[in-house]
């Protein structure tokens, strides 16, 4: 007699299983998330079943002769720029994005380029039909490039089509939480699900030396959706970033086993689809109202790619007994921390008043030196006296209020100057090329310097 298949509960947001249901998930404390799944079934071709015998590989030595990983361009210079140069064969790459963000746009356009560069293409649609994905073509004016088209969530009929069709340059998956193993129980979506079908097609890309790249749902939180250990078996991880109130989408690379990580690409969404922003930093200073008061100039570093971007703060008297501080594009407890240390080291006291921070353009900062550009901002906003149009500023703040030097300090400075600021207001210390600069340096030791310049009211 056959034993009835083994079930177990797993958490749907970070995968920890439980031998029975918990409404609290031991693993990462998240509610009502554990679902009833059977014991995971090897996946046909998986090599994974206990029939199966191993075989003696061929060990190496570090001394090894490496070979740099061949890649190829994709003809979207900022994709590139994330990647590390261009797709390499065989990789995998996850990109997430919230819906609607244009990671599908992106998708299509990518495949596109591929097509028409002589390159084979395929494009595996599992939310939207083909007549919808060729509305989107159209749209674009992508409808002439000779993209393979299928509507298909089986993961079994995916394996096979690939097998069928030859080796491909490049194949879409769009999107991995759609897709199904009809050897497992559970919906598409699961993390048994999600799992199986990435095992299988990672292990189909390295075998053929085709690059997969697969679209994630993201959580709420922003997080790709799904176990964890997605993340680990990719290649690259990619993030498409924006607010839909702009037009600026941020592909930011967060793991690249083939090029930097933390590296983004500026996009903007055009009526013909996503359009490469080349000079990001004219783009983000392009609206700059340089008369109003509480506006500074932050010159911050993106990877390698060197960005300016204004900082707004707003400061008013509050009705309230607890004032508001609200951000967007930057750490709420940054902020905290930042008032925290102007009051205490400076005697300049927000504590009854509303504060108010934004990154102009939908960029997301987290870089440390944008300390001295917003207590520069948030000092204008308190006295109500606008900062000189043509400065910049960048500097880690510490808690004892000393300005700290942050890395790239030169390649921020060269490109202040690029953009005509006359002066940069830096930390007293760090290590700059003052020969291949001609923008004036106002330096700081500690941020008592600063606030003294900008006089605020008290």
């Amino acid at each position: 007699m056959a034993k009835a298949p083994k079930t177990q509960f797993i958490c749907q947001t970070c995968g920890t299983a439980a031998p029975r249901w918990v409404g609290k998930c031991p693993g990462c404390g998240d509610w009502n998330t554990l679902l009833e799944e059977t014991e995971a079934i090897p996946v046909p071709g998986s090599g994974l079943s206990k029939a199966s015998k191993g075989r003696s590989v061929t060990l190496e030595t570090l001394a090894s002769r490496n070979e740099q990983a061949p890649r190829f361009t994709t003809g979207i210079a900022e994709l590139d720029r994330v990647t590390g140069g261009g797709i390499v064969p065989g990789s995998a790459l996850l990109i997430g994005g919230e819906p609607g963000i244009g990671k599908s746009t992106l998708l299509l356009q990518l495949a596109a380029s591929i097509a028409n560069d002589g390159r084979r293409a395929l494009y595996f649609s599992g939310e939207e039909a083909t007549a919808q994905v060729r509305l989107r073509a159209e749209r674009l004016g992508l409808s002439k490039a000779p993209v393979s088209l299928a509507a298909e969530t089986s993961l079994s009929n995916i394996l096979a089509t690939l097998n069928e069709v030859g080796r491909a340059d490049l194949v879409v998956i769009d999107s991995i939480q759609t897709l199904w193993a009809d050897q497992l129980d559970g919906a598409p979506g699961t993390v048994s699900q999600v799992r199986a079908a990435t095992q299988s097609l990672i292990r189909y890309a390295k075998t053929v030396g085709a690059s997969l790249l697969l679209v994630g749902h993201v959580t709420k939180e922003g997080q790709i959706a799904g176990p964890k250990v997605i993340e680990h078996m990719v290649d690259t991880v990619l993030y498409f970033e924006g607010d839909r109130g702009h037009p600026y989408r941020i592909l930011r690379a967060v793991k690249n086993r083939f090029g930097p990580t933390d590296e983004i690409g500026v996009f903007e969404m055009v009526q013909s689809g996503l359009q490469e922003v080349a000079n990001p930093s004219e783009l983000f200073l392009g609206d700059r109202d340089a008369s109003s008061p509480g506006a500074a100039v932050f010159a911050g570093i993106e990877g390698t790619r060197p960005i300016l971007v204004e900082i707004q703060a707003l400061v008013a008297p509050s009705s309230l007994g607890t004032p508001r501080r609200a951000v967007v594009g930057w750490d709420g407890a940054r902020l905290a921390m930042l008032l925290a240390v102007l009051d205490a080291r400076c005697g300049v006291s927000f504590g009854q008043m509303d504060v108010y921070l934004n990154v102009a353009g939908g960029l997301k900062i987290a870089d440390p030196a944008a300390d001295l550009a917003a207590a520069a901002a948030l000092l204008s906003s308190r006295s109500g006296v606008p900062l000189p149009k043509d400065d910049v500023y960048f500097g880690e703040i510490s808690l004892s209020g000393a300005i700290r030097a942050p890395t790239h300090m030169t390649a921020r400075l060269k490109e202040a100057q690029k953009l005509g600021f006359a002066r940069a207001v830096i930390p007293a210390t760090g290590e700059v090329d003052p020969a291949s600069l001609s923008i004036a340096l106002t330096r700081y030791a500690h941020l008592n310097a600063l606030a003294e310049a900008a006089s605020p009211c008290d």
